[in-house]
């Protein structure tokens, strides 16, 4: 007996933390060696004692360096040295040292190991025990003849093999002789990397083979039993990724003889300690084979372990120190008595990419959440939150072993286990393996090693959510670098949130207006609304309010905290104005919403009122006109979604472009509700462009088109109220269906013109809560219930809770400080510029972007002159936009409206003029003045007839597999719809998407400024999943430009690193290749130049090898795409490269 009182592990990671584990327990004292690179290692804190090995800049070699570990375990008293494996597990260069130095080493011999781990004497000992082999060489290859020699032989395909090592390292298959001079040198220096040695071996390459391996253990004195077999058949590139005990359909007779030629070749070769002998089964013979013996712990120990009850690194120590296997404290004297129960599978979870090649990944582990619970064992490395992966070793990072009574019970237990893992700033190959252990074949156990190869289906994988971290970058983003939304804007003056009105959640919603559209249809419904003697209201907080007061920013999450107390307490709401107009484009552009989602979750939660869009006719949401199936399709699609009423205009109230939009709203099934939009003065005998028989033809037209309800938009607040009064009074008179008022309260008359378009007989009057109210918004809402009650008129609202609701969007308002237009009272000027209340804000922020913010006045003045240059036209979305656009031009440039006719500078205009004036959104009445047309628009770009006539249909086939491209999925009809509408900023938000995910989901003032310090954010991302997230602090500037910052997420710590973008100048980065550049290349993965073939100046032909780097020991060679002569090689081996960095550059494309 020779006892072991301090053991050294000359091993890193999970093993060495295995080994540790065992030798405490046996109350042997524990050293750990780590090279630099591992200083933070967890091995390491896992030994009583921990000492650096090596140099800086040699992890690999640290740990292969013989004469360095033994004369550190002599220097502290080490007197047993434990390899693991890996490293220097089967050099028996080191075993010998180690008994020289008088140090026990826990494996086998020295000779066992020269035998076993040449794998061509390990061939010749299988078959003087008896044991069938494969056909291959002898012994080593000295070079590509020799190896093409025997491969012929052979036959192809054959596998190269290391002939020092083990664990798929140094093997390559090869399967013709143009493969064989590359896989040759691949496999040569791979095994030189892992192994110390470049030797390597031919074998004849079965194709359908299972992988069976019996673990053996041998005592000092001749004993020798069996543990059973392990089924290693799941493999990728020659490595085991699954494991499991027993193999599962394996014909008992085979399994006995497989166990049997174990122990023959173990009893032939006297061996000790563990080991593992391993085969190949043909399985379309039955028919196996040895392929070797492994002299050391094998990785997948653990499931033999969990079959068996029997701790085999613990009796690895007890028969190093001299025990016999029968002695109690060994237990295997028998091996009649050594059973198996159950089953067990072993998962090794790697830092492995598996939608990118599986190529490694490294970096910091912003979050580590491990699984436990029922038949789980989990045998980790350095695996917590915070830890670093480096790209210089193994990418193992955690073994999970399930064990159950059936292989089917095992594998469900790892199925769970692996769902409940959380790892988040290293990517894993987690995905990939919960496809496998639920895989129909891998469940019925009918595996080979071809069954990754030959399953496509393992690849499928789900989106990845990974919701919790993406939101952390974005707010992380935000506090580092500022909302570009709100830069240098005012703070918001509220950052709690929003106090809600009382309700009754539980309660079902109560009939609403959407109830008895649904009961009656839109034609009944219509005259039904004609035959109310109350008022009716429509809110527009959700949409136009906004859009006028705040430039289109609220966002869902406002929306959606109170919709809820809508859907219980505003049943007697007509409708809730929610959608279109500007909100499609601004919640994808700004906001990096989804509109259509705003659409869907509203409707979900307020079933019971009419949801109202703006609709632009031929330009449906957007500021251009559309192909007719375009619009077609956004009508049918948004009327799906859960849009009640359309609002159709005309920004030039020309009926041939609204009679496509008109058809499709009635064909939809929704109420069609046509607009005649509202300019000028209907008092005034001067103005006799739109008198008051223009709009009575005008309306008339749109009741004869197909319409069910007739709007008045006055857009600008023009419609003084006994105007108002005239002009519903006319149009009641002469038309069938119901009439909606619709104004603006720019100048501060708008509730009387409100009510007096009610007391003439319109139907429905849009008016926004009051603190959403006035200015260049809607009349005020509870004003308006107010003065309406106990009269004719009387809404029947209760005014209570309409007074809270307004509180609520008091609270909501102060959020968004920073796009308050800073308008302090109503504006007389609005009858002398005419601008709509909706474009005021976005006017105001256009012209501050230019710096015309001191200037507002002039642009107000000149928007009135241009609105006459170009002949009194209606102004609304996008015609009002092309008279601020030009606007801005003239106050830019110091012009007056006059002076376009008579200067003769060239001048650079705006598209949206051109394309007002060229026709293509329509034609006001009387035409355009044709010295302006002349002046702004080339002939040949001028539109006669109706704009969507002339466009041909858009191809949303075609639309589908762009959309398709930028999501990086199959694309819905909504997100085509958006693309097709909006293809630059769609683009853009689907990027953002990709990146952050839905941040619809944070608190408004997290949104816009991020976090303070201290503050906690309860970020609700599904029903029942909510995230609660708090600033700690934002940590110094780094070397490479970033910040960390900190925060804890569910009570526990998370960090973000996000590029800080005010360093950008100061940080020197290596450029990376041009996507696209046919001159540049870039580094396929993150890792370590290896080899670099070629240098400046070579002309390379399409295949050949440039360059090989590596990382976590994972080799890829870079070939030349194309014939060329090189300009620069920008590495050389040694150096560190990121994914895509520049490495090498053709002289020309």
């Amino acid at each position: 007996m020779r006892p072991i009182t301090k053991l050294l592990v000359a091993n890193r990671s999970e093993i060495a933390i295995r080994v540790f584990r065992s030798a405490h327990e046996l109350g042997i004292r524990t050293v750990a060696i780590y090279a630099h690179e591992d200083r933070f290692a967890l091995h390491r804190f896992k030994a009583d004692e921990a000492y650096l090995v090596g140099k800086p800049g040699e992890p690999i070699r640290s740990y292969l360096d013989i004469d360095g570990i033994v004369a550190l375990a002599k220097a502290h008293g080490v007197d047993g040295i434990h390899p693991g494996y890996g490293f220097l597990s089967e050099n028996p260069e080191f075993a010998a040292a180690c008994g020289k130095a008088g140090i026990t080493f826990v494996g086998p011999r020295v000779e066992l190991l020269q035998t076993l781990g040449d794998k061509t004497a390990a061939r010749d000992l299988a078959h003087k025990a008896g044991v069938p082999i494969l056909a291959g060489s002898a012994k080593p290859v000295v070079g590509h003849a020799d190896a093409l020699k025997i491969a012929k032989e052979l036959g192809w395909p054959v596998i190269l093999k290391a002939a020092h090592g083990g664990g798929g390292r140094g093997m390559r298959v090869v399967r013709g002789e143009d493969e064989l001079a590359v896989a040759l040198e691949s496999a040569q220096r791979e095994s030189k990397t892992a192994f110390g040695s470049a030797a390597v071996f031919v074998e004849k390459f079965i194709q359908r083979a299972r992988h069976i391996e019996v673990q053996l253990l041998g005592d000092l004195h001749g004993n020798l039993v069996h543990l059973f077999e392990r089924d290693c058949s799941v493999q990728r590139r020659h490595q085991k990724v699954v494991e499991l005990a027993p193999a599962p359909n394996l014909d008992p007779a085979t399994r006995d003889a497989i166990c049997e030629a174990a122990i023959a070749i173990g009893r032939t070769a006297r061996y000790e300690n563990a080991g593992t002998v391993e085969f190949l089964v043909d399985a379309d013979t039955g028919r196996f084979y040895f392929i070797e013996v492994n002299p050391r712990i094998q990785v997948e120990h653990t499931v033999t372990e969990e079959i068996t009850g029997i701790d085999i690194v613990r009796r690895q120590l007890l028969v190093a120190q001299g025990h016999k296997l029968s002695d109690p404290q060994v237990g295997l004297g028998d091996q009649k008595a050594i059973r198996s129960m159950g089953a067990a599978l072993q998962c090794r979870v790697t830092t492995e990419d598996p939608e990118n090649r599986f190529l490694p990944d490294y970096g910091r582990m912003t979050a580590y959440r491990s699984a436990s619970g029922m038949g789980i064992r989990l045998d980790a490395g350095t695996a917590f939150s915070g830890a670093v992966v480096t790209p210089y070793f193994d990418s193992l990072l955690v073994k999970v072993t399930a064990r159950g009574l059936t292989h089917q019970e095992a594998a469900g237990h790892i199925e769970r286990c692996l769902q409940e893992f959380r790892i988040r700033g290293v990517k894993t190959n987690i995905p990939f393996l919960i496809n496998l252990v639920t895989n129909p074949d891998f469940l019925a156990g009918n595996c080979t090693t071809r069954f990754i190869d030959e399953t496509p289906a393992l690849f499928d994988f789900p989106i990845r959510r990974d919701r919790a971290t993406r939101v952390l970058e974005y707010l992380a983003d935000v506090i580092v670098n500022g909302n570009p939304l709100v830069k240098g804007r005012p703070a918001a003056a509220r950052r709690q949130p929003a106090p809600l009105p009382d309700y009754d959640r539980f309660a079902p919603p109560p009939a609403g207006t959407r109830t008895k559209l649904k009961e009656l249809g839109p034609t009944k419904f219509a005259a039904w609304v004609r035959e109310q003697k109350r008022l009716l209201i429509t809110d527009t907080t959700m949409r136009d309010a906004h859009q006028s007061l705040l430039a289109t920013r609220m966002r869902t999450h406002d929306m959606l905290s109170v919709a809820d107390a809508y859907a219980r307490l505003c049943s007697g709401f007509f409708s809730l104005e929610m959608w279109g107009g500007a909100t499609f484009d601004t919640s994808m552009r700004f906001l990096k919403e989804c509109p259509w989602d705003r659409l869907l979750q509203l409707r979900e939660r307020i079933p019971n009122i009419l949801f109202q869009m703006l609709l632009r006719a031929s330009n449906a949401v957007g500021y251009t006109n559309y192909p007719d199936n375009i619009v077609r399709a956004f009508v049918k699609e948004s009327a799906a979604s859960g849009i009640d009423v359309f609002r159709v205009f005309d920004p030039l109230n020309w009926v041939p472009n609204m009679r496509v939009a008109i058809d499709a709203v009635v064909e939809s099934g929704a109420i069609c509700e046509a607009a005649v939009c509202y300019t000028g003065d209907v008092l005034d005998p001067k103005r006799t462009k739109y008198s008051l028989d223009y709009y009575v033809k005008l309306a008339k037209e749109l009741e004869k088109a197909g319409a069910h309800m007739l709007a008045i938009k006055d857009m600008a607040g023009l419609c003084k109220p006994f105007a108002a009064g005239k002009l519903v009074s006319a149009l009641r008179a002469e038309i069938g269906i119901p009439i909606h008022f619709h104004t603006h309260d720019t100048s501060g008359a708008q509730v009387a013109a409100a009510l007096e378009a009610a007391k003439s007989g319109a139907s429905v009057v849009d008016a926004a809560f009051a603190s959403f109210a006035g200015l260049t918004s809607q009349p005020n809402l509870n004003a308006l219930v107010e003065a309406a009650r106990n009269t004719p008129l009387d809404t029947g609202l209760d005014p209570e809770p309409l007074r809270h609701f307004s509180h609520y969007w008091a609270a909501v308002r102060e959020h968004y400080t920073a796009f308050e237009c800073g308008m302090k009272a109503p504006d007389p000027d609005l009858y002398l510029h005419e601008m709509p209340g909706g474009q005021f804000t976005n006017l105001l922020e256009q012209a501050k972007a230019l710096g015309l913010g001191d200037r507002w006045e002039e642009v107000c003045r000149a928007y009135a002159d241009v609105n006459h240059l170009v002949g009194d036209i209606v102004k609304v979305t996008p015609t009002s936009k092309s008279v601020g656009d030009l606007a801005l031009l003239l106050v830019t440039n110091n012009m007056q409206a006059s002076d376009l006719l008579t200067d003769s500078r060239e001048l650079a205009f705006p598209e949206s003029v051109i394309d007002l004036l060229a026709g293509r959104m329509g034609q006001p009445p009387g035409g355009f003045p044709a010295d302006v047309v002349t002046r702004i628009v080339r002939k040949a770009d001028i539109v006669t007839g109706r704009p969507g006539e002339s466009l041909a249909p858009a191809d949303f086939a075609a639309a589908e597999k762009k959309v398709a491209e930028i999501v990086g999925r199959t694309a819905s009809p909504r997100e085509v719809l958006s693309w097709l509408l909006y293809p630059r900023v769609f683009a853009d938000f689907a990027a953002h998407r990709a990146k952050h995910g839905d941040v619809s989901v944070l608190p408004t003032p997290a949104f816009l400024e991020g976090p303070k310090p201290g503050e906690e954010l309860s970020v609700d991302i599904e029903p029942g999943k909510t995230l609660l997230i708090r600033l700690l602090t934002v940590g110094e500037p780094h070397a490479d430009g970033t910040r960390t910052v900190f925060f804890e997420l569910n009570g526990q710590p998370r960090s973000v690193s996000v590029a800080d973008k005010s360093l950008e100048a100061k940080v020197q980065k290596r450029p990376k290749a041009v996507i696209g550049d046919a001159r540049e290349v870039g580094a396929p993965m993150p890792g370590l130049i290896v080899t670099v073939a070629v240098k400046p100046g070579d002309v390379v032909t399409k295949g050949q090898k440039l360059l090989s780097l590596e990382a976590m020991k994972m080799e890829t060679t870079v070939y030349a795409e194309r014939d060329g002569r090189l300009a620069e090689v920008l590495v050389t081996p040694g150096t560190p490269v990121e994914a895509g960095e520049l490495v090498a550059r053709y002289a020309d494309a």
